[in-house]
């Protein structure tokens, strides 16, 4: 695997011709994309690559069509950017990117359908509920048990994310949520071991496993605490970690995922497996899992960063 990853398909950056780095956007993820882009558009022009950076607001499409450029790298993190709305676009622009195709990146977005996916093709994820109401999420807790993770659908880096121990913690749980503009998802908490897999071109990245002694892996965790720990190599015997590999690979398979991305899974007291979350567009900021992934796979960061623009090659063929 190891070595697969570290020859690169394509060895003269010209190959790429003019590229635009897409980041920022209009989603509440718009910071850690402009952090990820500048990364990303670093990386690129360290390798040669004629890259540019972009701030994707709403008047993107002009500039992608009167900017002479030959393919897109889309680093841009929820919704109108990881949902399949900026590849939509590229496509009718006629512009190769990177990453996911609209469908994948839709369904990915969507924790709903993509839970509903996997259970009908018999992976494992959470029991849930939609709720509409701050009443329904308490009917929820009644159904599923305590506690619970209260999440919007269609967000991204735990945004409005809360842990529901107690009944009293439903009515903030469902403001923090609902306030999001998104149904609210309601899960059973898994209690346990949490790890991450990364995509990187039809590879599974070795697993991270994540360690955080706040309530839960948060924005906060993610982004900004320095106490947060990222294990890799996970810990797990090889054959464990080779099992979960294969799954995070049929997670990200199922939502129709390609190039690159990264899939959530958590490992409950008895050592079964719960699929949580496939990210699309995962982050590229110093903080970011899938690098670290990388990194131990060897691959430097400006190595990864080649590989996925490399995946826009087979939208060019």
């Amino acid at each position: 695997m190891q070595q697969h990853l570290q020859q690169r398909l394509i060895s003269d950056p010209a190959a790429f011709g003019k590229v635009a780095v897409l980041m920022g956007g209009w989603s509440a993820e718009r910071a850690v994309s402009l952090k990820s882009g500048q990364a990303v558009l670093a990386a690129l022009c360290a390798s040669g690559v004629d890259a540019h950076g972009l701030d994707a607001t709403r008047e993107i499409l002009p500039m992608l069509a009167n900017g002479g450029f030959d393919r897109a790298f889309i680093v841009l993190h929820g919704r109108g950017g990881e949902d399949g709305v900026i590849q939509g676009a590229l496509e009718l622009l006629g512009l190769p990117y990177t990453g996911s195709g609209v469908l994948a990146s839709a369904l990915g977005m969507d924790k709903l359908r993509t839970k509903q996916l996997w259970l009908g093709m018999g992976l494992p994820t959470p029991a849930y509920r939609i709720v509409e109401t701050a009443a329904e999420l308490a009917d929820a807790a009644t159904a599923l048990g305590l506690p619970l993770a209260v999440k919007p659908a269609c967000e991204g880096s735990s945004i409005g994310i809360s842990r529901v121990s107690d009944p009293a913690q439903v009515e903030s749980a469902w403001a923090r949520a609902s306030a999001c503009d998104s149904p609210v998802l309601v899960e059973s908490w898994i209690q346990g071991q949490e790890y991450t897999g990364g995509v990187l071109q039809g590879e599974a990245l070795p697993l991270i496993r994540l360690e955080t002694p706040r309530e839960f892996y948060d924005y906060e965790a993610k982004y900004h605490a320095d106490d947060t720990r990222y294990l890799c190599p996970c810990g797990l015997p090889p054959e464990r970690e080779a099992e979960l590999r294969e799954l995070v690979g049929q997670a990200f398979a199922a939502v129709g995922g390609s190039g690159w991305g990264r899939v959530d899974v958590m490992v409950d007291a008895q050592d079964r497996p719960w699929l949580l979350e496939v990210n699309t567009v995962p982050g590229m900021t110093d903080h970011s899992l899938v690098p670290m992934a990388a990194r131990v796979a060897g691959l430097s960061f400006e190595d990864l960063v080649w590989r996925i623009l490399e995946t826009s090659l087979a939208q060019s063929d």
